[in-house]
């Protein structure tokens, strides 16, 4: 199974570092954020990887290069120089699908490269069943962060999304940015478009084809330099 790392956006709430530094080379314990994924999914077994570019996007092709110093192969879909900018979550793995998949039934990892998930697993049992099995996604959820309290899903107790309700337990779930997703899920968005995810995985979760468990590893949204300064500092 192939993953694709989201390394497009532009980091405006991270300004100034990422005037100059794509977001997912910010270092966090000494490396870059999208550096502890590559890692991750090696060890794992995945050897084909899809980072999606945009923002200073060659920045992130020469640090990276092809991939071959953590035994994978990187490939590169370069929004900014292909279409003009960042192509928002959907849009962006729709234009990448066909360096992920070579049927609308397979399935793919996906993770946002600025993400901090140092105890992150990409389970190869967990994504050989959910290739075995018929579900759009599968997703990752973790307690609301206090810049997001609402969340963004309920779960249910079978396991199932909730796009409208909280769960039984009467809570609501941020989203991790960590999934297993089939490519029929990104039907009908052509490559180069600009499309949100949101959209689908609320309209998945009221057919039922989205399913969700909770992350109970270390994780943090890096999404400002005070939330950087603050992990840096809880770690030191």
């Amino acid at each position: 199974m192939k993953a694709i790392i989201l390394a497009a956006g532009r980091g405006e709430r991270m300004r100034p570092l990422t005037d100059h530094t794509p977001k997912p080379l910010l270092k966090v314990r000494g490396k870059p954020l999208i550096e502890w994924h590559l890692e991750a999914l090696a060890r794992a077994g995945v050897r084909e990887i899809v980072v999606n570019t945009a923002w200073l996007e060659t920045q992130v092709v020469y640090t990276l290069g092809d991939g071959s110093r953590w035994g994978v192969a990187i490939h590169y879909s370069m929004e900014g120089r292909d279409h003009g900018g960042a192509l928002e979550t959907a849009g962006g793995i729709a234009t990448a699908l066909p360096h992920l998949v070579s049927a609308q039934t397979d399935a793919f990892w996906v993770v946002s490269g600025d993400i901090f998930a140092p105890d992150l697993r990409f389970d190869a049992d967990t994504a050989r069943r959910f290739a075995a099995g018929a579900l759009l996604a599968h997703l990752w959820l973790v307690p609301n962060p206090p810049y997001h309290r609402h969340g963004d899903f309920g779960l249910a107790a079978d396991g199932f999304g909730l796009a409208d309700t909280p769960g039984p337990d009467g809570q609501r779930w941020t989203y991790a940015n960590i999934a297993l997703c089939r490519a029929a899920l990104f039907d009908g968005i052509a490559p180069g478009t600009k499309a949100a995810l949101g959209p689908l995985l609320f309209a998945g979760m009221r057919r039922r084809t989205i399913t969700a468990e909770l992350y109970d590893g270390e994780w943090e949204n890096v999404g400002t330099p005070q939330q950087l300064a603050a992990l840096e500092s809880r770690i030191a």
